[in-house]
Order: structure tokens, then C-alpha cells, then sequence
């Protein structure tokens, strides 16, 4: 998954995941994995909410709290913060999301080849 989350293939490790910032390659260069079984679909955007909300929370409350700023500045002030955690944290869950998915064989992969690659 960490392979994954950075953006590598998650089989090999040396080539780039993404062919474009949300798209996957169709197999990898180097070791020629497919990547087209993968399955993610609304995971990744659902952890990188998640996150983002757990982070953002206590910022809005602190603000809330300690300033005198009216609601409507305080959320223009949290808008760019928000967005960017979001849309970062996008690209990393779902390349932490297939990486997963290719590991446990799920979605089209074959059973389990990560763990075939570690047996050997």
C-alpha cells in the first residue's frame, strides 16, 4: 500500500502508477502487472474526506473559539486548506486503494499475488 500511496507500482516499485493524476496505467513498464482489474471506485474519495475532515475539524473549532472572525470569513480562511487536503490526499488513497486490492486479489487480480511474491 505505501508503494501505492506513492504512487509506484505496487508489484514492482520502479514505474509510475499514474498515467495522469487520477489515471492508472494500463500495465506497468517494468513489470508488465495489468492494471486495468483494478476496482476503486468511491474509496479513495471517501478516505481522503475522512482524513481531511479529521483535520480540518479542530481547525474550525479552534478558530470558532478563539477569534471573533464571522462564519463567512472563517470558511473562505479554511476553503484553500480544505481543497488542498482533499484533492493530495486524492491520488494518494487511490493508489493506496488498488495496491490493496492487487494485494488481497481482488476485483479481477489474480488470488493473492502479492503474497505469491512473498512466499517465494
Amino acid at each position: 500500500m505505501a508503494r501505492g500511496g506513492r504512487g509506484r507500482c505496487p508489484r514492482c516499485g520502479q514505474a509510475r502508477l499514474f498515467a495522469r493524476w487520477l489515471k492508472p496505467v494500463d500495465h506497468c513498464p517494468a513489470c508488465g502487472q495489468d492494471w486495468r482489474g483494478h476496482c476503486a471506485d468511491d474509496f479513495p474519495p471517501y478516505i481522503a474526506i475522512l482524513v481531511t475532515g479529521h483535520v480540518m475539524a479542530p481547525v474550525l473549532i479552534a478558530l470558532g473559539l478563539e477569534t471573533t472572525l464571522s462564519a463567512p470569513v472563517m470558511m473562505a480562511l479554511c476553503l484553500v486548506p480544505t481543497a488542498g487536503l482533499v484533492l493530495g490526499l486524492l491520488p494518494v488513497a487511490k493508489g493506496a486503494v488498488i495496491a490493496l486490492q492487487w494485494w488481497l486479489g481482488l476485483h479481477g487480480f489474480a488470488t493473492a499475488p502479492g503474497r505469491d511474491l512473498v512466499e517465494k
